[in-house]
């Protein structure tokens, strides 16, 4: 099929079922013989019951429906057609001697999609049966398509959840074993060499887990698996222990990493673990994007009914043009180190954030650093 064929050309006729609903037989007859000729499929009723009952069995992809008809009409007909799920979606065309404003009026509120008027021709009729069945036929490939895509995003999501899952736990492994192997050596006993392969090896064992952890955690988050279990936590609790466990990481490249502690009493009503997560992801990125000798610095503050939650670097700052996209992109960067980032951390920053009813932000200035921040609602005084 050729991208820049007519929709119409690509439309097999004989894959739609009309449902012709007249009670005058030769009328019947005479649609039934135009469009057939049309290779449409074609089935028949000649009263208002049995168009009810045509339509369920049939399952028609369109309906011509006569307007005047004894006992049950036109419009009573598509009143009962249009109040069952069944036949609800089914469009209707009306055939009518009827051509007064009022009567065309009703139609359409009764469900009418088209107008045919008695006395009709043959190119009439194809050209609006036609029309309806492209809107058919549109349909129908956009609920494939919805379907399909439905499909890919659960097989992408269960590979994801496999494949974080699965490696996490022998990445944990082999990360402990690096830490303790680089804790326990140094450069006189190993070499220069082989110290800075193992440092190297660390680092990016550090790095892979994160990333799986992360991955891991934004599949359940978009599949909805993972619940928001709220509780009150005091912030100064929380983030002095989850600067400390970078400490070490940021000294190893040089960089003095502080948390600027605060008099305020800041307890928020959230998520404990997204509350760490948030924080680790956004240390985790500064001490990537920081120089050797630089500092970070992380502090908290009210803000109304928001607590604010902030990672101040002195590195190498975001261009401005990035500055709006920088929480969905998920494009992959570098930081000062060569280390690479996937972009997922930010992404898991903000929907966290925004699922314990804050928001994450950025301000940056290109070659003087960056302050990436997040809010969330402090506890309800009571």
């Amino acid at each position: 099929m050729e991208l820049n064929e007519p929709f119409e050309s690509q439309i097999n006729r004989s894959d739609f079922k009309i449902l012709i609903v007249d009670d005058v037989v030769s009328n019947v007859l005479l649609l039934k013989i135009l469009l057939t000729n049309e290779k449409f499929q074609v089935c028949t009723a000649n009263n208002g019951n049995m168009c009810i009952e045509q339509a369920k069995k049939e399952h028609p992809d369109l309906i011509l429906l006569d307007v005047m008809m004894p006992d049950l009409n036109g419009f009573d007909t598509a009143v009962i057609l249009k109040k069952d799920p069944e036949t609800v979606d089914i469009p209707i065309i009306f055939l009518t001697a009827l051509n007064n404003p009022q009567d065309l009026v009703k139609g359409f509120q009764v469900g009418a999609n088209d107008f045919l008027t008695k006395p009709f021709n043959k190119e009439e009729l194809v050209m609006r049966v036609m029309h309806q069945i492209q809107l058919v036929a549109a349909k129908r490939i956009i609920v494939q398509q919805n379907e399909e895509l439905k499909r890919t995003i659960s097989n992408r999501d269960k590979m994801y959840s496999v494949i974080a899952h699965d490696l996490r736990s022998p990445m944990a492994s082999i990360r402990m074993v690096l830490n303790l192997a680089v804790n326990v050596v140094s450069p006189e006993t190993v070499g220069d060499e082989i110290f800075s392969l193992l440092d190297k090896a660390n680092r990016e064992s550090e790095e892979t887990h994160d990333l799986l952890d992360n991955l891991l955690k934004w599949t359940k988050s978009q599949t909805g698996r993972l619940n928001v279990v709220y509780q009150d936590i005091d912030l100064n609790d929380v983030v002095p222990g989850v600067v400390d466990i970078f400490r070490m990481i940021a000294e190893m490249k040089k960089i003095n990493l502080q948390y600027l502690s605060s008099d305020e009493n800041l307890v928020v009503h959230a998520d404990n673990d997204m509350i760490k997560t948030i924080i680790r992801n956004l240390i985790s990125n500064a001490i990537k994007f920081t120089p050797e000798g630089k500092s970070i610095e992380v502090f908290c503050k009210r803000e109304g009914d928001f607590a604010r939650i902030s990672v101040r670097d002195h590195g190498v700052g975001i261009e401005p043009e990035r500055l709006d996209s920088i929480f969905h992109k998920g494009e992959t960067t570098y930081g000062t180190g060569g280390e690479e980032g996937s972009g997922l951390g930010l992404q898991l920053c903000q929907d966290f954030a925004r699922k314990n009813g804050g928001d994450a932000q950025v301000e940056s200035v290109l070659g003087e650093g960056s302050t990436f921040s997040f809010t969330v609602p402090l506890k309800k005084e009571a």
